[in-house]
């Protein structure tokens, strides 16, 4: 029990910050007409989550790690991954805002590629999932150690499905297109912050 607690308050509290793969499903909960048109981003997302919860677990992702060239190399595909990402957001402009139509939505395909591309190519998710889960992991073992794991995995698949539902709420606003709009660029401010700071590291 005391695993899992301690499983469950470093997974909340490393998926609580607003990222990249949190922003992408908070908007696809909001824009997508049914709540269940958002499930491919959720379940790539959780998928994508549990796979790298994993691996730092086992320890893999820490020998990897240990590589300078693979680690930079890692950065810097997430750099410019965060700069893109961070354009799209900021040229993301619902349409309706003066005729009330719904907010333009994802398919499934593009939902599936975009969740996996944040949460498989944000540095700051992979190192904390290596550096924090994959690193208090050593302090368990055997059973102790598969209740931490499962929850961590649990804690990104409920959040998931609470960011959704939270995006639909939003999304029945009386004039949702005009603050998803402002939530974008927000976002988009967000992540460029995020490249910046990660930029920073590489040179230094």
């Amino acid at each position: 029990m005391q695993a899992f607690i301690h499983g469950m308050i470093l997974a909340l509290g490393l998926i609580l910050p607003l990222g990249v793969q949190n922003i992408f499903i908070f908007n696809q909960g909001a824009t997508q007409k049914k709540l269940r048109g958002s499930f491919p981003a959720i379940i790539t997302a959780g998928l994508c989550d549990s796979i790298l919860i994993l691996l730092a677990v086992m320890g893999v992702s820490i020998i990897i790690f240990t590589i300078t060239w693979i680690k930079t190399l890692v950065f810097l595909i997430g750099l410019f991954f965060l700069l893109y990402m961070g354009v799209v957001m900021w040229r993301s402009n619902p349409d309706g805002i003066a005729n009330s139509k719904e907010p333009k939505s994802f398919p499934a395909r593009k939902q599936i590629t975009f969740a996996a591309s944040v949460s498989l190519l944000n540095p700051h998710a992979i190192m904390d999932t290596i550096g924090v889960i994959g690193t208090s992991s050593l302090a368990y073992s055997h059973v102790d150690k598969l209740f931490f794991t499962a929850a961590c995995i649990g804690v990104s698949w409920v959040w998931f499905f609470f960011l959704a539902i939270l995006g639909r709420r939003i999304g029945k606003l009386r004039n949702p297109n005009l603050v998803l709009k402002r939530i974008n660029r927000l976002s988009a401010i967000i992540i460029w912050c995020m490249a910046l700071y990660l930029g920073i590291q590489l040179v230094f």
